[in-house]
């Protein structure tokens, strides 16, 4: 998983790394330059610079460290921007992390001969922990904690593993002992009812539905009716992938969540999407303000940048990763998991 972004963040570190070894072999002959009390002509005949030096020199001498110039990251950062758009990183969440790894290490003191890698990591870690800490939303405490029935609704485009997310995120629930009920607001797609079903009927859940062509709004409704007089935990509906640029059907998604408003609103994409999956999540934020994302295919993504850029362009948490199509292969996400996975 995010194998191409690691490598990439290996390489950064090992070019940064080249720097501060220049920039040690530099303070170094300061070091014995200050050691052998040597002073170069110009120096003699310009009193204050050669004192000025000669204090650099000493610090040098006894502390063995130099400061790290802003200078000598101009290369290596924009090579690290560069490999963040490479990884499908957004152009301005790649402007961040660099211009944070920047702040981190300008005018740090580092010491000669210490390990150059773990500096560097760590200015990466704090970089992409930064990101990716947006508005929390704890899944499981929201389920937990919220009024019962909990009405979820997915939304996303055609082909992304709506409907399975939803199968998985039902086996998740149903095993931590909350009835679940579906709903198969899905009537515009051929196939999405029966599709929806069969993931019922695997896991042993009711599911509402009306006939194809039918008011998804209306399905979504009944549900939740039927949630409530059945006292039924939480109700996952399903909603016709549709592109955000299709007004029509996102007017739709704008009924379905006027007549039942949803308590969450889940985006769903896939992880390899990349920069496709960050914009259409924008723009579905946009429509109907979603309250995270689930990213599917994630085993399969060895860029990573979805999952960096999603959260910060819309605010809003990443939940979980589909990691396989299993109805167990689902990760609950957490950013320091992610970062862990970068440097491992």
């Amino acid at each position: 998983m995010f194998n191409s972004l690691k490598k990439k963040l290996s390489s950064f570190k090992n070019s940064f790394g080249d720097i501060l070894d220049q920039q040690a072999e530099e303070a170094s002959d300061d070091i014995r330059q200050a050691g052998s009390g040597s002073v170069t002509e110009e120096k003699k005949e310009t009193p204050s610079v050669a004192v000025g030096i000669g204090q650099k020199a000493k610090a040098l001498l006894l502390n063995r460290e130099f400061i790290i110039s802003e200078k000598s990251l101009e290369e290596p950062l924009w090579d690290l921007e560069v490999a963040l758009l490479e990884s499908d990183v957004a152009l301005e969440v790649a402007e961040e992390i660099a211009g944070y790894v920047k702040s981190e290490l300008v005018g740090t003191n580092y010491k000669i001969g210490g390990n150059k890698k773990d500096i560097v990591e760590l200015a990466l870690r704090k970089a992409l922990i930064n990101v990716l800490n947006v508005e929390t939303l704890d899944f499981d405490d929201f389920i937990e904690q919220a009024n019962k029935p909990v009405n979820i609704a997915f939304v996303g485009v055609n082909g992304t593993g709506k409907t399975t997310t939803i199968s998985k995120i039902a086996k998740r629930l149903k095993d931590k002992g909350y009835s679940v009920v579906l709903a198969a607001g899905d009537t515009f797609r051929a196939g999405a009812i029966d599709q929806l079903q069969r993931h019922a009927d695997n896991l042993g859940l009711k599911m509402i539905k009306h006939q194809e062509g039918g008011d998804p709004a209306a399905v979504i409704y009944d549900s939740v009716e039927y949630a409530k007089a059945r006292k039924i935990d939480v109700v996952l509906a399903d909603t016709a992938g549709r592109m955000h640029t299709n007004i029509n059907l996102m007017d739709q998604l704008k009924k379905i969540c006027r007549v039942s408003p949803p308590d969450l609103v889940i985006f769903v994409d896939e992880a390899i999407a990349g920069n496709d999956a960050v914009d259409r999540a924008e723009l579905f934020n946009q429509t109907v303000p979603i309250s995270g994302s689930i990213l599917t295919k994630s085993d399969a993504d060895s860029k990573g940048g979805a999952a960096i850029s999603i959260a910060h362009t819309t605010g809003k948490p990443i939940l979980f990763f589909g990691v396989g199509q299993e109805y167990d292969d689902i990760v609950k996400f957490d950013p320091q998991w992610l970062v862990d996975r970068l440097f491992e």
